[in-house]
């Protein structure tokens, strides 16, 4: 087990920053930069997965956090589908499509698994007093 003091060291936002970087990466692709819409949405969606794991963090109760980590779930969830949008329009080939929903599909999980090891306990409150520590496995 660890503490945590700082969001940048959760391993659930180190890979949704991955996944952010990712995203861009494609984004940014001569194919894909032409659609203006989904580029967009598709790099908002991203940025939203990892920002809201941030703010969750600082926010400075378990509740609020749980509920930030929900939000980030649903944005990654977001990316997902607009993979697909990609993948249809034919901005993505196959292998880039399934190794960015792989890492889409693993941080839905661990974003699942981090929310229930949250809510296991009983205590609602984080202190931002006593350094916003956070004790966990992930």
């Amino acid at each position: 087990m660890a503490t945590v003091r700082r969001f940048e060291e959760l391993e659930v936002w180190q890979a949704a920053r991955d996944l952010a970087r990712q995203t861009y990466k494609i984004a940014n692709q001569p194919s894909f930069r032409r659609d203006f819409g989904l580029r967009d949405q598709i790099t908002r969606a991203a940025t939203s997965t990892m920002s809201n794991i941030a703010e969750g963090f600082e926010r400075g109760t378990r509740k609020e956090f749980i509920q930030f980590l929900h939000v980030a779930k649903a944005s990654n969830g977001e990316v997902r589908s607009q993979l697909y949008v990609a993948l249809d329009q034919e901005y993505l080939d196959q292998t880039s499509f399934s190794g960015l929903e792989k890492e889409t599909l693993l941080l839905s999980r661990r974003l699942a698994t981090f929310i229930a090891y949250l809510e296991r306990f009983p205590n609602n409150r984080r202190s931002k007093r006593s350094e916003a520590s956070l004790t966990c496995n992930l």
